[in-house]
């Protein structure tokens, strides 16, 4: 297709190219420009006059300050966590759905398995407080009936960082679930149809038919989800932090906020944050090279 042809179809399709126009434009603003800002890391910053080049000094400071060796081992732990322990929750959800055999009922699951995904932290935070308090929360109430001591949960050293996973699990299963329930929509049913033919029952359908056609997109999910280990997620660990589990759950997003922002060293800030990027940017090629050469199938 020459550059001609390519303009007219782009001409004829301009009303979706519009429509495309609010999301490339907050991309850009929000993704794309800031990381000319990035530069600041090997810069002293001044509020007046010219900035000045010091170099690597901000990223030397960085790795010799001891507190970040353990917000760094805080955001892999709670990352790993959140990666591997959920993963497969979203593949077997869509499983469960494409089983319903009436539709009503499934798109009523499905509405309300979407929700949590559309509320704020702020919100969901509440709603786990309220669950996990140790004098009045649904779990205590449960402990109470079996005899067994209540357990405040939320100020657990032990226990916080299970509280994110499941907090983060029930937020996000079922609007993860999208992506693998429409691969299995898009299922031709004459292999459904000749599978019965030949004496399938429904494990065979789902291991040899459903399965393999969720391999692409499950391959892909993972590799973005290893791209992001370094964002063990700013907003959840806020709205859940406190002073008795902040040791634990103390995180490099929580460490650039409480630097740059509260104490104003917007160059060490930088410096942690860009430092975060790039590795997520190497696991996310490394993934998908590693994935390519074993498996022929990558992320793009």
């Amino acid at each position: 297709m020459n550059a001609n042809s390519k303009l007219k179809r782009m001409w004829s399709d301009k009303v979706l190219y519009l429509m495309l126009l609010p999301a490339i434009a907050y991309f850009v603003i929000f993704h794309v420009w800031p990381i000319i800002g990035m530069k600041l890391a090997f810069y002293e910053y001044r509020i007046l006059g010219d900035n000045v080049y010091v170099g690597f000094k901000y990223f030397k400071d960085l790795f010799s300050t001891p507190i970040f060796s353990k917000v760094l081992a805080n955001t892999l732990i709670i990352s790993a966590m959140k990666m591997f322990l959920i993963f497969p929750f979203p593949i077997l959800f869509a499983l469960m759905l494409n089983e319903f055999i009436n539709g009503k009922f499934r798109k009523a699951v499905q509405v309300v398995s979407y929700l949590p995904h559309f509320l704020s932290w702020v919100v969901i935070a509440g709603v786990w407080f309220e669950f996990l308090s140790p004098s009045t929360g649904a779990v205590s109430s449960l402990f109470k009936v079996f005899g067994l001591p209540s357990h405040d949960f939320l100020t657990d050293k032990d226990s916080i960082r299970w509280v994110l996973v499941a907090s983060e699990a029930w937020r996000s299963i079922g609007w993860d679930s999208i992506i693998f329930l429409a691969a299995i929509m898009g299922v031709s049913k004459s292999l459904y149809e000749a599978a019965y033919v030949d004496g399938a029952n429904r494990w065979h359908i789902v291991t040899r038919i459903v399965l393999p056609h969720l391999y692409i997109p499950m391959v892909t999910i993972f590799i973005l989800n290893v791209g992001f280990i370094m964002n063990a997620g700013l907003d959840q660990v806020l709205n859940f932090t406190n002073d008795a589990v902040n040791s634990q759950i103390d995180i490099i997003d929580t460490y650039v906020y409480r630097v740059g922002l509260l104490n104003g060293q917007y160059s060490f800030a930088t410096a942690a944050n860009l430092f975060k990027s790039v590795i997520g940017v190497i696991l996310v090629l490394s993934t998908h090279f590693i994935s390519k050469k074993l498996t022929s199938k990558g992320a793009w």
